[in-house]
C-alpha cells in the first residue's frame, strides 16, 4: 500500500494563520508538508478566517499545498449549513469533512445515537459528490459510556463510509486503546492525526508513550489511509519549530 502523504492541521499554527494565512501556508509547504487541514469551520459562510473560498484556494495553490481535510462543527452538516460546507470544500478541492469534536453528544448513549444519525445522513448526501464526512478523536471520546467507550459506540452505529479520524495521542490521553480501535474498525481510517502522548499531555512524535510506529503500520496495512495529519501545537499556535520537529520525526520513521 502507498505510504500516506503528510499534512498539517493548521490549528497547530493558528496564531500564524490569523496573522498572515498566505505566508503561513507557504512556510508549511517549505517545511515539507504536502497538505494542510483548516480548522474551526461552522458552515455559516463559504469562507474561512475571513477569506473567501476562492481566495483560500488561491493561497493553497500558491503555496503548492493540497487541502487534505477540514475540521468542522457538527452544525456544519445540518440544514442550510451543509450546502455552504459543500461549496467551500469543493472549491478547496477537499473531500474530507471531519467533525473535530462533539463533547456534548458523546457524553450519553442518546447523544451518540443522535451524532451517528447526523454523520450517516451527511455521508449519504456527500457520497454522490465524492466527499466524505467523519469524526476526529479527543481524549473524552475514550470515556466509558454504559460499559463501552464512546468512540466504539459511535462507530458501531455509523456506516462504513463515515471516516474514523483516529488521533493516536489524543485517544491515549483519555486512557483509550488506539490500536484496539484501529483493529476493531478496519478500513475506516482514511485520514488520521499523528501526535505522541507524554503524560499528562499529548506531545512530540517519538518522545512519549503512544504506539506511533504500530499505529502507522496499521494505517498502511488494514486501512486505506491517505493522510498522516500532524497536530502538534506551540503555545497560541505561534512559530513553526514544533511543526518542523514533527515533520522531521515522521520522515525519520521513513514516512
Amino acid at each position: 500500500m502507498t505510504t500516506p502523504a503528510i499534512g498539517l492541521q493548521l490549528y497547530s499554527v493558528r496564531g500564524e494563520c490569523s496573522k498572515d494565512l498566505a505566508a503561513t501556508l507557504k512556510t508549511v509547504a517549505e517545511i515539507g508538508y504536502v497538505g494542510a487541514e483548516p480548522y474551526g469551520y461552522r458552515g455559516d459562510e463559504a469562507a474561512w478566517l475571513g477569506h473567501s473560498a476562492q481566495a483560500v484556494r488561491g493561497m493553497f495553490d500558491d503555496a503548492g499545498l493540497i487541502c487534505c481535510g477540514m475540521h468542522i462543527s457538527t452544525d456544519a452538516l445540518l440544514g442550510d449549513n451543509l450546502a455552504r460546507t459543500i461549496e467551500l470544500n469543493q472549491i478547496l478541492g477537499n473531500k474530507f469533512l471531519i467533525v473535530a469534536a462533539d463533547g456534548p453528544r458523546t457524553k450519553s448513549v442518546a447523544g451518540i445515537a443522535e451524532l451517528a444519525g447526523i454523520l450517516n445522513d451527511a455521508a449519504a448526501k456527500l457520497a454522490p459528490l465524492g466527499l466524505f464526512t467523519g469524526y476526529h478523536a479527543h481524549p473524552f471520546d475514550a470515556a466509558e459510556i454504559e460499559g463501552s467507550p464512546a468512540w466504539f459506540r459511535l462507530f458501531r452505529q455509523t456506516n462504513p463510509e463515515v471516516v474514523m479520524q483516529m488521533d493516536v495521542g489524543n485517544y491515549l490521553a483519555g486512557d483509550g486503546d488506539p490500536i484496539g480501535a484501529m483493529k476493531e474498525f478496519v478500513g475506516r481510517a482514511r485520514t488520521v492525526h499523528v501526535k505522541d502522548y507524554n503524560a499528562p499531555l499529548t506531545g512530540a512524535i517519538g518522545t512519549g508513550e503512544a504506539p506511533v510506529a504500530e499505529f502507522l503500520e496499521l494505517c498502511e496495512t488494514i486501512h486505506p489511509t491517505e493522510w498522516y495529519v500532524v497536530e502538534e501545537c506551540a503555545p497560541q499556535g505561534l512559530g513553526f519549530e514544533v511543526v518542523q520537529r514533527a515533520y522531521d520525526a515522521l520522515k525519520a520513521m521513513g514516512k
